[in-house]
Order: structure tokens, then sequence, then C-alpha cells
């Protein structure tokens, strides 16, 4: 893993140094994993290129430094695990509707001695509602379709910032689809980078929605409106 994991650094430019402690927090979640249900990718050089790369890969996309950031449905830590072993100069909130794998991250992140991360436990809806705009970046890696993340990141992006959904290269249908919502939510696409994650043979996209405009007060609705009527 190591390797695989000092090469696709070099590749993204990054530090290949860090491949120490990004294999150390692969360890933690593969280990976990046989009693937790963190991930389905188990194989160490799978999950070096499908996790870890995937996630550094952000760090191309955007400015991070001494940014606000909240990573919404972090699941098993991705993107924002591997985003704050590779950069510790920007604060982060590491957000899930899971107890137990919010208590992992925290346990992981102190084994790890990560600092500037804060860990929260609850649904994006109800957190947005507590931390409107207060962060200048959110990311997301969660499986739900554009208008459903929408609704959920852009509330909790200031003016002027960005959410960065982390989606397949196939996603311009998805994408099409989302531009009423992006755009009742005060956001419009400012870009889509599609990237080669290293090593993988694959093509993955992030999509830049810029914060224009706030968020209208009657977003995010309830979670089973967004689901049963996304925007």
């Amino acid at each position: 893993m190591l390797d695989i994991l000092r090469a696709g650094l070099l590749e993204l430019g990054l530090d290949p140094g860090k491949a120490e402690e990004l294999a150390a927090f692969a360890e933690l979640v593969l280990e976990r994993n046989r009693v937790m249900n963190l991930t389905a990718i188990t194989d160490p050089a799978d999950f070096a290129r499908l996790h870890l790369l995937d996630s550094a890969a952000l760090l191309n996309v955007a400015d991070f430094g001494e940014k606000r950031v909240v990573d919404v449905g972090t699941g098993a830590g991705f993107p924002g695990v591997p985003l704050r072993i590779l950069r510790g100069d920007f604060d982060l909130t590491l957000l899930d509707s899971t107890a137990k794998r919010v208590n992992f991250l925290a346990e992981s992140c102190a084994a790890l001695g990560l600092t500037r991360t804060d860990f929260v436990c609850a649904r994006a809806e109800a957190f947005a509602a507590e931390h409107r705009e207060g962060f200048d970046l959110a990311v997301s890696r969660a499986v739900a379709a554009m208008p459903v993340l929408c609704e959920l990141c852009l509330p909790l992006v200031r003016v002027g910032g960005a959410f960065l959904a982390m989606k397949s290269a196939r996603s311009d249908a998805e994408l099409d689809g989302a531009r009423r919502a992006i755009e009742t939510l005060g956001g419009a696409v400012e870009r889509v980078v599609d990237y080669a994650v290293p090593g993988a043979g694959v093509v993955h996209r992030a999509v830049v929605v810029r914060k224009a405009r706030p968020t209208p007060r009657a977003y995010p609705r309830a979670f089973g409106q967004i689901k049963k009527k996304p925007l």
C-alpha cells in the first residue's frame, strides 16, 4: 500500500511523505471494518486508490488553506480524514448521522494525532439549522443525487464559498437535473473537474458549486420531504 500511496501522491503533486499516515488510517478503518460496516472496499491496493487517493485529489480542485470545511455524510471519513492528514492548515468538521462512525473517527484522529477537527453526530438538515452559512467549503462523497446533496450542503456554505460534490464522470444527466435545485438554493455551477484516480484506471469528477446568494430560509427541508420531493 505504501508504494501505491507514494506514487499516487507524487502523481497528484502532493507530499509523498504523508503516505505512512494515510496507510495508518487505512489500517484503522480496515481493522474496525471487521465489526462495523465502514467500507465495501477491503483490498488494500483498491482501498489506497479508490478511497485515499480519490479523496486526496480534491486538494487540486480547491484551496483549503485556512478555510472552515465541513464533510457532509463523511461515513468512514472520506474525503475528510485524508484531506486532514495531507493538510493541517484548515478547520474541519466531520458530520455523520451514525454515532458509531463518528466515535470511530474521533478515536482514529486522536490516535493519529490529528488536530483542528470536530466530530458531529447529526443529520445534515438539522445541523444546517444551527450552523447556517458557517463554512467556507462543504465537501461530500455521499451516495445521493445532486439535488438532495445540494439541499443538505449549500445551506451550510457562506456566500462566496463553495460546495464540492464528488461524483462519477458519467454524471452529466444528474448534474443537468440538479440545475434548478442549485439555482433555488443560491448556488451556481462554477466548473466541473474530471480527474484520473492514480493507478486505478478510472476517472472521477468534482462538481464545484459556488454559493452566489444566501439560501432561502425555507431550506433545507425535513429529510423526508427532501427525499420524497427533490427540488
